[in-house]
């Protein structure tokens, strides 16, 4: 009988020219399932090679791109598993993985001591995950249900992706979600994450447990606040004439007008007056709206991209733009032999435009204005940053007519005083 069986599965198995000599083509086989998680999402993974008595067969292998676990096509051929105290002859007719051979070794100690035993262990955890987070589609609802309840609460929509990829993160690392006390396990278990990046997630899931009703105590996360990096000028500019055009345009752009980085990115070519020179910015989170006067080279620079779109800068992603910048700036850092143009990132100039401009006014309500905040004590902070200034060097200049003077306030001079009928101007090096 075994015999037989085995020369049917050969024979269903078939060579190169049984198939060709079918009139009919082959059915569709159905879609190759994941045998750890069941996903459909699975690619080719190059093949495996099985020795036969007569020749090497090749295997297909698979990846699975939702739990990343690797597995074989079913190998026709039959396959003798010895046990204490009887020998089975059993077909080998599921994936090639560890417990194949159902109920034999699912529970089984695998070459290992009891400290490894992997099959026991990844059973325990599933048990421990299914006690509280019950099925996978359970979890995406609920997270689904996440995103719609932060939509109706108004927040914005950068926001609310932020924060359902926080909640997906902590799913990730196992947390059950309906558990607070395991949620703080989970978050204080990482001592690789900062004390900001806890709070953020604290924040995240304080949401959802308001969704769901859940009563718990928050953990006391606090940011510590640090003082910015600030450059020289000469790096910034260094790095913007360094860097492609579009990235360029965006980095002149937030040294001259202090915009936040997603302010810039929402700019519309309707926002932009180039008989006044002045762009007008949207407000961001929870910002007042500005208008800001800007230099012919900045208005140069945003002329020369593409005007097809309706936003200035394209209506491509902004996590793109971010990638590009890192990289250029990298390349820049080497060829100059800078490591400070690396820590340079879009929020920099945001802080230096307020730096320099209290150094200058010393009027900490004109850099709240400039920069939108509708809290003073967000300003505050550089008022502590313009101390540094004081030993930099600045560049005079001297106007004889009024010509030569427009020029030199168009450059980024600065009026200091009148002498001997002539204009005296500084702008730092």
């Amino acid at each position: 009988m075994a015999a037989s069986t085995e020369q049917h599965t050969w024979q269903k198995a078939g060579s190169r020219d049984n198939r060709k000599s079918e009139s009919c083509p082959p059915p569709a086989q159905p879609p190759i399932e994941c045998p750890e998680c069941g996903s459909e999402k699975t690619w080719k993974d190059g093949f495996r090679y099985v020795k036969t008595e007569t020749e090497e067969l090749p295997i297909q292998r698979y990846v699975c791109r939702s739990c990343g676990r690797r597995f074989s096509e079913t190998i026709p051929t039959w396959v003798k598993v010895e046990i204490p105290g009887q020998v089975l002859k059993l077909l080998h007719s599921r994936r090639n993985h560890l417990r194949a051979f159902l109920p034999y070794n699912c529970n089984s100690q695998v070459c290992v001591s009891d400290k490894e035993m992997k099959n026991l262990s990844r059973q325990r955890t599933r048990k421990k995950r299914a006690a509280g987070a019950t099925t996978k589609a359970d979890i995406k609802g609920r997270i689904i249900e996440y995103l719609w309840y932060l939509k109706k609460q108004g927040y914005a929509e950068s926001t609310v992706k932020t924060r359902t990829r926080l909640l997906k993160q902590l799913v990730n690392e196992g947390a059950v979600l309906r558990d607070p006390e395991q949620v703080k396990e989970v978050i204080a278990a990482h001592e690789n994450w900062s004390q900001g990046y806890k709070l953020t997630i604290v924040n995240a899931y304080d949401k959802f447990a308001q969704m769901l009703d859940i009563k718990w105590d928050l953990p006391n996360y606090k940011r510590l606040r640090q003082l910015p990096f600030i450059p020289l000028e000469k790096e910034l500019d260094a790095l913007i004439s360094g860097c492609g055009k579009k990235v360029a345009a965006s980095l002149q752009l937030l040294k001259e007008t202090g915009m936040r980085i997603g302010e810039a990115w929402k700019l519309r070519w309707i926002d932009i007056d180039e008989e006044k020179r002045v762009v007008r910015c949207r407000s961001e989170k929870g910002g007042d709206p500005r208008i800001f006067r800007v230099s012919s080279r900045l208005l140069a620079m945003l002329n020369a991209l593409p005007k097809v779109p309706e936003k200035v800068f394209g209506d491509t992603g902004l996590n793109g733009h971010r990638w590009n910048f890192t990289k250029q700036k990298r390349r820049l850092a080497r060829k100059l032999q800078n490591p400070r143009l690396g820590q340079i990132t879009f929020h920099t100039l945001r802080h230096w435009k307020a730096t320099m401009e209290y150094h200058k006014t010393k009027d900490i309500l004109h850099v709240k204005q400039l920069l939108g905040h509708r809290n003073i004590e967000s300003t505050m902070v550089y008022t502590q940053l313009a101390k540094f200034e004081e030993a930099e060097e600045f560049t005079c200049r001297i106007a004889k007519t009024l010509d030569q003077a427009k020029e030199l306030i168009e450059a980024g001079f600065e009026y200091i005083t009148d002498m001997d009928d002539k204009k005296l101007f500084r702008k730092r090096k």
